[in-house]
């Protein structure tokens, strides 16, 4: 084999150009959102101010208030205690200064009783290390460790009142960014909320379209196979309701606008009942996707649908799609009246269609028992996906 055909199957190393000009597009689509309006990138633009605010605030009063040499605490603690939320900023300072206080006194005696830094680190870090898993300190029990690492390495006299200095700094510069965080554009989440709701109402009504529009052709495996796997993903789309929904909660707690508070308190309670409906609709959605799954299958005992029943079935979902719509645009819009109107109007018809619907099974059935098992499924799941759209079974919000 020659040289040159050998070294022809070495592949070339890809070239990052791509990679980088896919980020720097994605960075600037952010920016751009961020510019345009409110949203999460927006959010998280004004939450990196804040911090960088409150690191900057904490080392001006550090350097004025302390003079040791590790006043740098202060900002650095700032820094990362600008939270999501008020009362994160607020737990999380308490559970950090915990353990810089710990790491602090710990390293402070170590260093004391050793007289060397580097056996004074090699004695006190593994120690910190360990008692920074304590579960009492969640995910800022690494602050013990890099506090004791600060205090071995700073050099100076290892005494009480450094020491005290030193977590002095750290309460301060907790102190600003829970200032910083609860007086300037202090987050809530309600906006995220309604957003997260929407893009589950919006796919599970997509996805009852997609399934009417199939139902229009023949029912073949693949087809059914696909809307079954797509219904599997509808509870992922769900759970990020249910984080909104907790982030919502959280954010109003020590929210210092009163305004804001009631308001997310008053609109929790409605976002867990829809939690409920939601998971009510992905349930049955699934339920329904499998029934047209085990008919789609040639094996199987349950007979196909011919186009008589199919067509009017896909009518009905249709109807069952405008009026999860109407369901959302209700829940997303809780101070205004016609929504409701829209989805008591879409309710009522898409009950009439059931029961029209309903009054022509023994004809499609034909007697067969396996056909009313079959048909009185896909008529029992479709109704149950819409009856707990309607406003008296979901719970009415503006009271």
């Amino acid at each position: 084999m020659s040289r040159t055909a050998h070294t022809s199957r070495i592949p070339h190393p890809r070239s990052p150009r791509p990679w980088l000009r896919s980020e720097a597009t994605a960075a600037l689509r952010a920016a751009r959102r961020a510019a345009r309006g409110p949203g999460r990138e927006r959010d998280l633009a004004v939450q990196s101010l804040k911090a960088a605010l409150a690191a900057v605030l904490a080392w001006l009063l550090s350097s004025w208030l302390l003079t040791d040499t590790l006043a740098l605490m202060a900002p650095w603690v700032a820094l990362v205690l600008v939270q999501a939320t008020v009362y994160r900023s607020m737990a999380r300072g308490a559970q950090q200064l915990a353990a810089i206080a710990l790491g602090t006194v710990l390293g402070t005696l170590t260093l004391a009783l050793l007289g060397h830094p580097v056996a004074a680190m090699a004695a006190v870090l593994p120690l910190t290390i360990l008692i920074g898993n304590w579960p009492r300190f969640g995910d800022q029990g690494i602050y013990s460790a890099t506090a004791a690492l600060f205090t071995v390495t700073a050099g100076g006299e290892a005494s009480a009142a450094i020491a005290g200095e030193r977590v002095l700094a750290a309460l301060l510069g907790a102190g600003v960014a829970v200032a910083v965080n609860a007086l300037l554009r202090p987050p809530t989440y309600l906006r995220d909320t309604c957003k997260a709701v929407w893009n589950v109402v919006c796919e599970a009504s997509r996805q009852l379209e997609t399934i009417a529009d199939g139902l229009e052709e023949p029912l073949e495996r693949d087809r059914a196979l696909g809307w079954y796997h797509r219904a599997q993903r509808l509870p992922r789309l769900i759970d990020g309701v249910r984080s909104s929904v907790a982030w919502t909660r959280e954010s109003v707690w020590f929210h210092p606008e009163k305004e804001k508070r009631g308001e997310a308190r008053r609109l929790a309670p409605w976002y867990d009942e829809t939690l409920h409906t939601l998971d009510d609709v992905a349930g049955n959605l699934s339920a329904l996707t499998g029934i047209l799954l085990e008919a789609a299958d040639g094996d199987s005992a349950v007979p196909r649908p011919a186009a008589g029943v199919t067509e009017p079935y896909a009518a009905f979902l249709r109807e069952a799609a405008a009026v999860l719509r109407a369901y959302g645009e209700w829940v997303t819009h809780p101070d205004t009246g016609k929504e409701r109107e829209e989805l008591d109007a879409r309710a009522d018809r898409v009950r009439e269609t059931h029961d029209r619907l309903r009054g022509e099974l023994p004809r499609w059935a034909t007697g067969d028992p396996e056909a009313v098992a079959f048909f009185g499924s896909l008529l029992r799941h479709a109704r149950a996906l819409t009856e707990r759209l309607s406003p008296d079974q979901a719970g009415d919000h503006q009271t």
